[in-house]
């Protein structure tokens, strides 16, 4: 049979998928971020009243999400592994559970049987000559999920981007197909503000011409990349990509030229940002997608030489010990792929890792160096992996330390305001 007759007798309505694949007790994992099955979503809440303890893993989840609406308590079981905007409130209010996790072990939780999934809802382009479909803008942990459960719903969007890498799926591995035209979530770059432009040109300083970057999303990330406008043949080997990096690749700036694996190929496991970003990387021969057991394994990443992974975090302690996720008990976020790239840039020749964020938080009332985390709070990252850390005043390296050395380099780079306070820890503790 050929896969258009295969396509003509699977598709279905979103509430018939539902109703015919989540039977009482089933498991099931949707695609990610702006690959989020909103359609899906909003079929399960309209068919919830059906619906008998089904669990939900996803990380970030961009669009309307129904299927976390306080109503949805009794009948769907969110277990996360990264929270956002849309799952917080659920959080707090005790309806998610949390599984930790680093960002490039996710698929091996399918594949081992620590999430045994029944269903996996993806959302993919419309198919090539060849029938095969595009994961789009979410290979990431997406495709083990489509590769792993025996159930496979697919929204075939006709605005979804076909972006190569392995980053497929035929239609004959698709059970339910939902046809959808729809934008694909946007996610705008942010403001730069002047504080953040400091710390971009800090950690600008620590880069060279050539090195291959790993950047996250947002004010930070985006003001490295404004910094490194006068930089040339850099390259990119990253988790996400985002608007900035799209507007570096149209200046020649990167252009993967210098890379020791992928060369001038821009490799990436999950791209979001705009409308324009999605028309950029449609069929874009530059733009590889692949999954993240590969592109966040720290040994693949360590075969880029120079490698040099910027992340961030929401305190650290004297020691270098970095809360990323968490604040006090509080669940924030998650560890994503930080430790996955602080780890592959130290195994990179002539690699390094950055750790950025501002001096403080609350507007100025608290300091994000501190002498201990607070009382709760998860270490996404250990004082072992810590490279450098950057501020908007200055740049400190953990690296080769003594603990001593360690918390002087760090009250050096904290807001003035509170350097007396670590200063006197440090004597507390040293002499």
């Amino acid at each position: 049979m050929q896969w258009q007759e295969l396509y003509r007798q699977r598709v279905c309505s979103a509430d018939e998928a539902v109703v015919d694949s989540l039977k009482p007790g089933t498991k099931v994992v949707f695609g990610h971020a702006a690959a989020a099955p909103v359609r899906f979503s909003q079929a399960m809440y309209r068919q919830r009243e059906r619906l008998v303890n089904i669990t939900v893993f996803h990380m970030l989840y961009f669009g309307d999400a129904p299927h976390l609406a306080p109503e949805m308590r009794s009948h769907v079981h969110p277990t996360l592994n990264f929270l956002e905007g849309n799952s917080r409130p659920a959080s707090r209010d005790r309806r998610v559970d949390f599984i930790p996790c680093h960002f490039h072990e996710v698929p091996e939780l399918f594949r081992q049987g620590f999430f045994p999934l029944d269903v996996a809802v993806v959302q993919v382009s419309t198919p090539n000559e060849e029938g095969y479909c595009s994961f789009g803008v979410s290979c990431d942990y997406t495709k083990a999920a489509a590769e792993c459960a025996p159930v496979v719903v697919a929204e075939v969007n006709k605005q979804m981007p076909f972006i190569g890498g392995e980053n497929l799926i035929h239609i004959s591995n698709l059970t339910h197909i939902i046809e959808v035209d729809e934008p694909i979530a946007e996610v705008l770059p942010p403001a730069i503000s002047d504080l953040e432009l400091r710390i971009g040109q800090n950690c600008a300083s620590l880069i060279k011409d050539g090195d291959t970057l790993q950047l996250g999303i947002g004010g930070i990330p985006d003001a490295v990349l404004r910094a490194l406008e006068g930089h040339k043949d850099l390259g990119i080997h990253t988790e996400m990509f985002t608007d900035g990096v799209m507007r570096m690749i149209r200046k020649g700036i990167i252009n993967g030229k210098k890379k020791t694996l992928h060369p001038e190929k821009v490799v990436t496991s999950l791209i979001f940002g705009s409308k324009e970003l999605y028309d950029f990387v449609n069929n874009n021969p530059v733009i590889e997608c692949y999954p993240v057991d590969y592109i966040n394994n720290p040994d693949v990443i360590g075969k880029n030489d120079r490698m040099v992974s910027i992340n961030s975090c929401l305190e650290m302690d004297l020691m270098g010990q970095a809360a990323s996720e968490s604040i006090g008990y509080e669940q924030f976020s998650g560890s994503g792929g930080q430790v996955d790239f602080l780890r592959g840039a130290k195994r990179s020749k002539g690699g390094i890792s950055i750790m950025a964020f501002p001096s403080t938080a609350k507007k100025g009332a608290e300091s994000r160096i501190v002498p201990i985390l607070k009382e709760g709070a998860c270490v996404t990252t250990g004082r072992n992996e810590v490279d450098y850390v950057v501020t908007e005043y200055g740049v400190a390296r953990l690296r080769g330390a003594t603990l001593r050395q360690r918390a002087e380099a760090l009250t050096a780079i904290a807001h003035p305001d509170f350097r007396p306070a670590l200063e006197e820890e440090i004597r507390r503790r040293f002499e």
